[in-house]
């Protein structure tokens, strides 16, 4: 536990540890891809979407990524 914030992983960082594919896959799990193309406007998620396809567009793309952590985040840490 980091002293400071008493939370899990490095520097309190709540993602410290989980690969974007494991964030993905629980995602995917929670709302399938017509959820996240409906809470995340991406193509990756709308059009012929698959986890192959969407990782490789998400660690290209930081803005997406970005709202994937997001979206992690908010769904599956919540306080």
């Amino acid at each position: 536990m980091d002293d400071k914030t008493n939370k899990p992983g490095k520097q309190g960082d709540p993602l410290h540890g989980i690969t974007l594919k494991v964030m993905l896959e629980k995602l995917q799990q929670e709302y399938g891809f017509e959820g996240l193309g409906w809470r995340i406007k991406v193509k990756c998620f709308i059009e012929n979407p698959s986890m192959s396809s969407s990782l490789k567009f998400l660690r290209r793309t930081p803005w997406a990524r970005k709202k994937v952590e997001e979206l992690y985040l908010s769904t599956f840490c919540k306080k």
